[in-house]
């Protein structure tokens, strides 16, 4: 399934950048431009996103590591 119309991304590409380390979305966001240019998909694409971190056993400590950063981040 398409998610990000403006940049051609797909539920199968995000799966991939998480398969492949992606654990934050603002890298997925780099990698993919996914929810980066009028931002409809950003939702959907977040939520498919975190079911893939979970899927790949990452949720406990990605989730503490996307935190730890999203801190950082708004310094």
């Amino acid at each position: 399934m398409i998610v990000c119309l403006c940049r051609r991304v797909s539920d199968r590409d995000i799966h991939a950048q998480v398969a492949s380390g992606v654990s934050n979305f603002e890298l997925l966001q780099d990698e993919t431009g996914v929810a980066s240019a009028c931002g409809c998909c950003g939702d959907c694409a977040r939520e498919i996103f975190d079911a893939a971190l979970a899927k790949s056993g990452c949720a406990g400590a990605c989730r503490s590591e996307r935190a730890a950063w999203a801190v950082v981040s708004l310094r």
